[in-house]
């Protein structure tokens, strides 16, 4: 079982694609720990870059057919997990700028609750060609 995070230390993930339970990047796999608070959907595109997946947020590539609700998990992470998924996400510590770290404001499907996230965009320059998944869920699209 993790250990209780320190309030002041708190922030929270909102992981829609090979980072949400089960995938190739299960964050429950991670270390430190994070704390599963619940699931939510945010408005945007969800691509299928083939291993993993990509949301479009804001801008062109985010507009039109497939913006739906793209489904994810919702975690209570520390400092040093922050870092490890900049890491995975290719943020830190040499930026690829294939993902940017943007915050989103949500609200959890079990309690109403409303949570600032972080969330990993996908640039629209990886997006060219990619198809939309219409759906929003990569776990009931993933191959495999």
């Amino acid at each position: 079982m993790p250990e209780p995070l320190h309030a002041d230390s708190v922030r929270h993930v909102f992981v829609y694609g090979t980072l949400r339970r089960g995938g190739a990047n299960d964050i429950t796999r991670l270390v430190p720990p994070p704390v599963p608070i619940g699931t939510a959907a945010v408005p945007g595109v969800l691509y299928d870059l083939g291993a993993y997946p990509g949301i479009a947020l804001t801008g062109p590539d985010a507009q039109g057919d497939g913006r739906v609700p793209v489904l994810g998990e919702v975690y209570a992470i520390t400092p040093a997990l922050e870092r490890r998924l900049d890491e995975i996400e290719e943020i830190w510590p040499e930026p690829s700028g294939e993902y940017v770290k943007r915050e989103v404001s949500l609200e959890l499907k079990e309690t109403g609750a409303r949570l600032s996230c972080l969330v990993y965009e996908i640039a629209p320059a990886f997006l060219r060609g990619a198809p939309r998944l219409l759906h929003g869920d990569w776990m009931a699209h993933r191959p495999g």
